[in-house]
């Protein structure tokens, strides 16, 4: 029998995917029907996802906590049994979407892999709760592992809420019911848990945005889509202001670009071949005509950028470049669009408009580490003055067993080790994680943590090989050959929408003195 140690992260991640099978063998006793769709830990918590034949009510969390307690209190145990395809077939006959799971291709692959389950692997595992008396009561296809015993769950777990989610995350597919909940390993980790809950309830931007008179989001407009009211501007006008200062003091250029390109920019950039379903849909433009009615230009698809960087890479192109020109860094707060679904939006965290404090960098490789340091040294002083000071670095890197790499590996190994030198070199505390690289370059992400111990990410320092080849950038080497430049990417706030919103959290509302628009004898009141 596996040790599993709750008081560990690793042993929480199983303690509360024990504690979502037994949310869901609760929810199965009690609403007959129901089928099953995938059930994993997230952070702080866990879900499933029901195709039930009604919505979940409140008083239907109450009775399912109520149940999940029985059941712990009875020790079932978890019993894991490797099977073939066949026989798990046979077990799952009656949930629908775990069949699903079982199938075949890619998509059932993906699939199978986010609820745990291993299709085309080594083996095939389902877990059953068994009673006392040996019998198997309740049955999961499901990777695991899970605790010994139900009892390892306690009661110090919550179920949480309810929301709908579709399967797969595909519109389209059909619309589960999820419930969210939470364990933890004691009934005091639990209570500080809904405690800390209350106090970001207390603190909730959108609130605090409509009782401050900051922000809001007209229906007239859209979802997502803010407008900044006189209040919110100053805040906002205040950052925005200080940031610029510091680029202009850091040896950065502002550039100014459009909302709006033709479809062949972003299809040069690969954005329309693996980036197109979070894109807004084309523009189409009308032909233009002269005087005597003759076609001159035939009509074309426009987008709403995106992103920001291909036009950056425009300006670079625009001339030719030296050795002695790099680096350069072109600083935009550049509007950008992104399709996000309706129920993806939430306040100024996640939006259809924002305006990225957008940096790329165009760096010689034998620059690249010295500009990485300035970078994340530039990040994490321009962060302080706005009164964050716990940070924290995760290295994503390519990892050994997976082909979707390009490059050759002396580049990964290279630009991994500079990235590497600079996360240690920076002081602070820094994870590495495998594979988790974008498909051309290692990049680095700074966390912060808030005022109530949240963690966000906010900076990102990307490195880029792909664009400048795609685009074909070079610049004048100091002994007269062509070379290809490195772009880094580089947001710092992420989003000055965004950003704003976690200060406004951070602070709750009372934004520090000298730069808060509220204070007494300001215009604000």
């Amino acid at each position: 029998m596996q040790r599993v140690d709750v008081s560990e992260p690793d042993g929480l991640d199983v303690l509360r995917h024990s504690a979502a099978h037994v949310m869901a063998q609760a929810v199965q006793q009690l609403f007959e029907g129901t089928k099953l769709g995938i059930g994993p830990y997230i952070r702080d918590g866990f879900y499933f996802d029901f195709d039930a034949q009604r919505p979940f009510t409140p008083d239907d969390l109450k009775s399912i906590e109520k149940t999940m307690q029985k059941i712990i209190n009875q020790g079932q145990r978890f019993e894991r049994e490797v099977v073939t395809l066949d026989e798990a077939k046979r077990q799952m006959a009656d949930e629908p979407y775990k069949l699903e799971l079982l199938g075949e291709g890619d998509d059932a692959e993906t699939a199978a892999e986010g609820a745990g389950v291993e299709v085309g692997g080594p083996e095939i595992t389902i877990y059953h709760n068994v009673d006392r008396s040996g019998e198997r009561v309740w049955s999961d296809l499901c990777r695991g592992p899970h605790v010994p015993s139900t009892k390892l769950i306690a009661n110090a777990f919550s179920v949480m809420r309810a929301a709908g989610a579709y399967w797969r995350g595909k519109e389209g597919n059909p619309q589960l019911q999820r419930l969210y909940g939470t364990a933890w390993p004691t009934k005091d980790d639990l209570k500080a848990y809904k405690e800390r809950l209350a106090e970001a309830e207390r603190r909730d931007h959108r609130r605090l945005g409509r009782e401050l008179d900051l922000f809001s989001f007209p229906e007239e407009i859209g979802s997502g889509l803010s407008v900044w009211h006189p209040k919110g501007g100053l805040v906002r006008g205040i950052m925005e202001q200080h940031a610029r200062t510091k680029h202009l003091q850091g040896g950065y250029t502002y550039v100014y670009t459009p909302h709006i390109s033709k479809a062949d920019l972003f299809a040069a950039s690969g954005h329309l071949a693996n980036y197109k379903d979070d894109m807004w849909p084309a523009i189409s433009m009308d032909e233009e005509t002269d005087e005597d009615g003759n076609v001159t230009k035939q009509g074309q698809d426009y987008y709403l950028k995106p992103m920001n960087c291909p036009m950056h890479i425009l300006i670079y192109k625009e001339r030719g470049r030296s050795y002695r020109d790099l680096p350069l860094r072109f600083a935009e707060n550049g509007t950008v669009y992104r399709n996000e679904r309706s129920g993806a939006l939430h306040g100024l965290t996640r939006v259809r408009g924002f305006t990225q404090d957008d940096a790329h960098l165009f760096v010689r490789p034998d620059q690249l580490e010295a500009e990485v340091t300035k970078v994340v040294e530039f990040v994490v002083d321009l962060l302080r003055d706005f009164g964050l000071e716990q940070f924290e670095l995760e290295l994503s890197m390519k990892d050994d067993d997976s082909g979707k790499w390009v490059g050759s590996e002396e580049y990964w190994e290279s630009a991994t080790q500079a990235l590497r030198n600079v996360a240690v070199g920076s002081g602070l505390k820094m994870t590495e994680i495998p594979g988790e690289a974008a498909f051309y370059g290692p990049k680095i992400d700074l966390k912060v943590t808030d005022a109530i111990g949240r963690r966000w990410q906010l900076s990102t320092v990307q490195v880029d090989p792909n664009l400048p080849e795609r685009f074909e950038l070079e610049y004048t080497a100091e002994d007269g050959s062509r070379q290809r430049p490195i772009m880094i990417h580089r947001a710092l706030f992420g989003s000055i929408e965004r950003f704003f919103a976690i200060l406004l959290e951070h602070y709750a509302g009372a934004f520090p003195h000298g730069w808060h628009p509220f204070r007494s004898g300001d215009s604000g009141g």
